[in-house]
This record gives structure tokens, sequence and C-alpha cells, in this order.
């Protein structure tokens, strides 16, 4: 059976009441690294509109920032997060695991468990929802994928069990529009209809963001498309995009700022990778990109936006040690005025 006819769910339940959890983080053989007395006071100093986190939480090279001295890579996957949500700073995490498949609502609901009632997960949408061909031989791009922008699917296998599995914990739900092709970037308006009818289609009540990869994707008819939608642009810092500040002029924040540091100008994810592990520390800061993405949230902030940042280890070499380094430049700016 296919997935658009599943049966679908009533909507009138998916945004309901979740079911009850307990808000107490559970214990855990992992324990978080001791943090000093700037950290935390930076921390009690930014807005609690401002959520930082990273791009997932399981490296043993956080040792010492994040987690405390000895933590077995092997055990940070189940037990990591409830550590990670005890640092002051980081009270968002990404969820790219749901990239890659759809996971159950218990998954949820155990992630929603292990962190306090103020902390949010910005959750990627399951890739096949977002990509416009199946992968063939060789991982070259196949027939066509029935489940692009396919409304009941997205409805069935990923805003049902993350809604009820993680219920108020849900932060931003990331469309992640990694390079379409072709057929699909050399119609943008084509592509901008599409996400309009999509969107318009989807539930209300979570906050939708869209992240591209495509430059020629970035138009004025796209951004038209998702506000039409109450539909958020993602602003990353990715070399296939302009600079989130060249962003910002074609899509200023609107209802919440959700912004992505991903990764490093001029290096590929594999070799950014194989440069940056560990990730326990700044290989390559980037003061340019940092003072770029300070501005667009302390800017936001100051408009009385709420404001999410996610970054990646592929950033600048240790995404929890980017994200310090980001709350003092936001801070500066802040105080600043």
């Amino acid at each position: 059976m296919s997935d658009s006819s599943q049966k679908k769910p009533q909507q009138q339940f998916l945004f309901g009441a979740p079911p009850n959890s307990s808000e107490d983080t559970k214990g855990s053989a992992t324990q978080p690294a001791a943090v000093g007395d700037d950290l935390r006071q930076l921390a009690t100093s930014l807005p609690p509109s401002l959520r930082l986190g990273t791009s997932s939480w399981s490296f043993a090279g956080w040792a010492d920032i994040v987690y405390a001295t000895g933590c077995k890579q092997t055990r940070l996957s189940r037990e990591g997060l409830a550590a990670y949500a005890q640092h002051p700073l980081l009270r968002g995490v990404g969820l790219d695991r749901t990239f890659y498949a759809p996971i159950a609502q218990s998954d949820f609901e155990e992630y929603a468990a292990s962190v306090p009632a103020t902390f949010r997960f910005l959750v990627k949408v399951w890739s096949d929802i977002t990509t416009p061909r199946l992968r063939g031989a060789g991982g070259r791009p196949g027939a066509a994928n029935p489940r692009w922008l396919d409304v009941d699917t997205t409805i069935d296998r990923v805003l049902s069990p993350v809604v009820l599995g993680l219920g108020d914990k849900l932060g931003p739900l990331l469309f992640q529009f990694s390079p379409q092709g072709k057929a699909i970037t050399k119609d943008p308006p084509a592509f901008a209809a599409r996400l309009h009818a999509f969107f318009s289609a989807l539930p209300k009540g979570p906050c939708y963001a869209v992240e591209l990869r495509d430059r020629e994707l970035f138009t004025k008819d796209y951004v038209d498309a998702i506000a039409a939608n109450g539909v958020r642009h993602c602003h990353s810092v990715h070399p296939a995009m302009p600079s989130v500040v060249e962003q910002c002029e074609l899509a200023p924040p609107r209802g919440e700022a959700v912004l992505r540091w991903m990764l490093q100008p001029g290096l590929e994810y594999d070799e950014a990778k194989d440069r940056y592990a560990p990730f326990s520390s700044l290989v390559d800061p980037d003061p340019v990109r940092r003072s770029e993405v300070a501005e667009v949230a302390a800017r936001a902030l100051a408009n009385g936006l709420p404001v999410t940042i996610v970054a990646n280890n592929k950033a600048e070499g240790s995404a929890p040690l980017t994200l310090i380094e980001l709350a003092r430049a936001i801070q500066a700016r802040i105080a600043a005025g």
C-alpha cells in the first residue's frame, strides 16, 4: 500500500493535547561537563526567546565542553541528550536522524521526557518529502518520487508522530530541500506554486520552516508562497546560498527567526568532517559568518521575534564552541542597543 493510500489521521486530534509525560529529566550515566560562572552569566543575560542548539548531540569530542570527561561515544545517542540539556546555553537541539527515515512517536516521547519543559527540538522532515527523485544506481537521480511534497504522507509519517510525541517541546519543523535538480531549478515559479499548494494543505499549528540549497529557487515568488502560509524561511549559512544578510533582504524574518550555520565555505561535508573530527576545537574560526548571524539574530530579537539557531560541527570545528562565541557576539549587540 502506498504512503498516500494509508488511512489519514483525523486532523482535529493531530494537534490536540499530547500524551502526559514527566517533565523530570531522566537520570543518566553520561554526566554534563562542569560549566563556569561566566557561561552561566552569559546564558542568564540572553533573552529567553533566543534558543541555541547544535545539530545532533552524539559527539564524544565534546568532553569538557558539554559532557564530563570519560563520556562514551557508544552511550551518547541514548544517554547524551539529558546531559546536553543541562548546559545553560543549549536550550534546543537539531534532530537530524528524522531526515533519513521516519521515527516512531515513542522515540519522540523518549526525547521529550529527557529534557526540561523549556527545551525545544528543531526537527528535520524526512528527506523523501523534499526530494523530487528517488536514488538510482550509484546514487544518481532515478524515477520520480511519489512522496515529494505529498500531503498525506507528510501528515501520516511525519506530523502525527512528531507533534504527538514532542508536544510543546516541538520547535521549528524544518523542510530541507537539498539540490532539486535542473528539472526543478529551471522553473522557480512552478516550484513556488507547488510549495504554496503543499503548505496550504497542511494542518496549521507547528512552526514550519524551509531551507533551500538552490540559489535559483530563492526568489520573490518563493518568499511570497511560504509567507502566505505562515511558513518561515530558514536563513542558512551554507556555500550553496547567499549570506544570511542577503537572504534577509529578500526574506526578512517573520513570526520566528530560524537560522542554521552548517558548513565552512570552500569545504564539502566529508572534507569538513575529516578536517574537524573529533569536533573538540574551533579549527577554522569564521568571524565574518559569526558577525552576520549575530546581527540577524540581534535584529530579530530587537523586533520582538523569537530566534532559533542551530550550529553544525562543520561550521568552525565544534558546534558548542561556535554557539558560545556566537552567544557572546549576540549579547554584545544587545548590550550596545
